[in-house]
């Protein structure tokens, strides 16, 4: 390069100018971003979010106490005691998932042959202990009954792939 083309580029600040432009092209463009808190963005039906225990339409529990969960969970998170119900079936007794040890990986939810346990749509439940995220089956299928719409819909969704 010429020591007047340097000289040209350096005092009129071309760099500076082409910049500004770029800038101001984009400032003019409907922007990308979402203001979060006031909107939500879109979520994938597969989605791996806060777990929750489900129960079948008439009331029951859909957990059969099978402990597939517990054994295929590599975070070691899960944690299940059965006891036999009248007509001989199991049910569980406790069902806990420690949330600061998992990983999220859905490993509990593809293993499980009933759709009792999944991870649902909610990634907003920051707390202020760790002993809040401690989950017991209390908390699961609290979750299960308020996302339970939500949550079937996604099943449904995803059932052509699994």
């Amino acid at each position: 390069m010429s020591f007047f083309d340097r000289f040209a580029r350096d005092w009129l600040l071309t760099e500076i100018w082409s910049g500004m432009a770029i800038t101001f092209r984009y400032f003019l463009q409907p922007k990308v971003t979402i203001n979060y808190p006031f909107e939500k963005g879109l979520l994938s039906p597969r989605f791996r979010g806060e777990h929750a225990l489900r129960r079948y339409p008439n009331g029951e529990e859909r957990c059969i106490a099978c402990k597939l969960c517990e054994a295929i969970c590599p975070a070691q998170a899960i944690t299940i005691e059965a006891e036999p119900r009248d007509d001989g079936s199991r049910r569980t007794r406790r069902y806990d998932i420690d949330m600061t040890k998992c990983i999220y990986c859905g490993f509990c939810q593809e293993s499980c042959p009933v759709d009792a346990i999944v991870e649902g749509p909610n990634f907003e439940y920051a707390t202020e202990t760790r002993a809040e995220l401690m989950y017991d089956k209390a908390k699961l299928l609290s979750n299960g009954e308020r996302w339970e719409a939500e949550l079937a819909a996604r099943i449904a969704a995803d059932a052509p792939y699994r």
